[in-house]
């Protein structure tokens, strides 16, 4: 039985503070977080590095905004927020109904 994918969109901010990684090679590692939810990329932007409105670490006061387009199953977004909430290179999520 197959299961029924929705489209999603996803905002990340992307904390690269002390990484030697790119931009580009974390980005990858949030694709590869999709893929092992059972989604699939559809697109994605750099919207680059932005200032925060409110700052919450005066050590941290912007980050590097990537927005990716998915698909998916309804339970998709439940698990990438929870696989995400361990990985330290994402510093905000948002996954939103496309």
């Amino acid at each position: 039985m197959s299961q029924t994918k929705r489209n999603y969109k996803a905002t990340f901010i992307i904390d690269n503070r002390g990484k030697e990684d790119s931009v580009e090679t974390l980005i990858e590692g949030v694709k590869k977080e999709i893929a092992a939810v059972h989604g699939e990329v559809t697109a994605v932007e750099n919207i680059g590095r932005r200032d925060f409105v409110r700052v919450t670490d005066d050590k941290f006061p912007a980050g590097v905004y990537v927005q990716v387009n998915f698909s998916a199953p309804a339970s998709a977004p439940a698990q990438l927020h929870e696989r995400l909430r361990l990985n330290d290179t994402i510093y905000r999520a948002l996954v939103q109904n496309a």
